[in-house]
């Protein structure tokens, strides 16, 4: 059965949205019958508020007239988490592993602008892996298309890793910044998100799902990328598409060294480890004309 939620001007709540991700965590997932076609919007979302400038200063940005390329995922992610967390959503919230983020900005976003933000369940297909489906996020102003997002997930199933190969050989790019990432980093950007997964908030928690120590936000490693990129000479202002595929996590504290080549109209990115040997991520940067 179709869901479709409408908010004006304001998200729903987290709280109980993360109360909900918390109880549905035991349930049994089933992926026979397919995702269900949930939906949400949020009509006349404002880009603007107290949490902005705490976001730009966590990730790196520099204020500007405009607001960061990924800020709208941040205004979406109530919505985003109310289709996950939907009573109808066969597969838990904790489960789920981000894989791959693209984001297309038609235009740049000025601050003050009201968005009419809306959120889908769409792409799902069977890997090697498990069950990937994607969240599709659109934003509009005066029922112009702005701003679009395609966030793929992957549920895994049948041991859920796919084919194991040899260490990848990585490409080498002219240029190189060091990335440094606190310890207390996934709370900073969990408060300023609202994403307060357990894997990234504090090595405890982060223990209980295996992981030796807390690990980035993906999101937050993609958009202090782009907040280095934009300072560099040669950067492009306009429509632009980012594209990042998430391989290896970013455990906190911890270091890494971005590494990028310039194009006239395409950039390339990786973020890697200090020897250089193994990716935390990587993606591309192209304009369009």
């Amino acid at each position: 059965m179709a869901s479709h939620y409408t908010y004006n001007n304001q998200p729903p709540g987290l709280w109980p949205l993360y109360s909900r991700a918390l109880t549905g965590g035991s349930r049994t997932p089933s992926t026979e019958q397919g995702l269900p076609p949930l939906s949400a919007e949020i009509i006349g979302a404002r880009t603007t508020g107290p949490k902005l400038a705490r976001y730009e200063a966590v990730c790196g940005f520099q204020p500007s007239t405009s607001v960061p390329i990924t800020w709208p995922h941040i205004l979406a992610f109530p919505l985003h988490l109310q289709l996950l967390t939907d009573p109808q959503f066969p597969l838990p919230l904790l489960g789920l592993v981000h894989l791959r983020n693209r984001i297309t900005q038609h235009r740049a976003i000025g601050r003050g602008e009201l968005l009419d933000l809306s959120v889908r369940l769409d792409g799902e297909q069977h890997s090697e892996r498990g069950l990937e489906f994607d969240l599709v996020t659109e934003a509009r102003v005066g029922g112009h298309l702005v701003w679009e997002e395609v966030s793929t997930n992957l549920f895994r199933q049948g041991g859920g890793q796919g084919k194991k190969g040899g260490k990848p050989t990585l490409p080498r790019y002219p240029h190189s910044l060091t990335v440094k990432a606190p310890e207390n980093l996934g709370r900073r950007y969990g408060k300023v998100s609202g994403d307060l997964n357990l894997i990234h908030v504090h090595a405890l928690t982060a223990k209980a799902f295996g992981f030796p120590r807390a690990i980035a936000h993906g999101m937050w490693s993609k958009a202090h990328i782009l907040a280095l990129l934009e300072q560099q000479a040669g950067w492009h202002k306009g429509a632009v598409t980012v594209t990042c595929a998430f391989k290896k996590p970013l455990f906190l504290p911890g270091e890494a060294q971005l590494n990028w080549k310039e194009g006239e109209d395409h950039w390339q990115y990786q973020l890697l480890n200090p020897a250089g040997d193994a990716p935390h991520l990587s993606g591309d940067i192209r304009w369009h004309r």
